[in-house]
């Protein structure tokens, strides 16, 4: 089993070259017997596999890259169909908060960050000074 961290290092690898495609039932025939084939060419369905002969596959669609420029994405990429929506504006219909009046920090480079968390839109600081007693013995 490998260790946590590659694990990680790998799945941030794909998350960041992943690909958007649509969805398209072309290059795909009946074979009579309800079965779908797929061509020899390169498949790149759900299970596809790039080279040897037809194969018989359980969903009949093909992915094919959003941009036309791209290559089609392989069996091991990670793919996606729509962008996610935008978290830092408020959108009541998806449920989403927006960032908007969050408490950020301000010395962070990571996701509490104020630059990641206010989404390029700037934001406040306030300096607040508090005097405590303490309980010395």
């Amino acid at each position: 089993l490998p260790n946590f961290r590659v694990v990680g290092d790998n799945l941030k690898d794909r998350f960041d070259g992943a690909s958007r495609v649509m969805v398209s039932n072309s290059r795909t025939r009946g074979n009579g017997n309800g079965n779908t084939i797929i061509s020899n060419s390169a498949s790149n369905s759900v299970h596809g596999h790039r080279e040897g002969p037809a194969r018989r596959h359980r969903y009949n669609f093909q992915l094919k890259p959003y941009n036309p420029e791209h290559k089609p994405p392989g069996p091991k990429d990670l793919v996606y169909l729509e962008p996610s929506p935008a978290f830092c504006e408020k959108n009541p219909k998806l449920g989403i908060l927006g960032t908007h009046g969050r408490v950020c920090n301000d010395t962070s480079i990571g996701v509490d960050g104020c630059d990641l968390m206010c989404c390029g839109r700037g934001y406040k600081t306030d300096e607040i000074i508090s005097m405590e007693r303490c309980a010395c013995t």
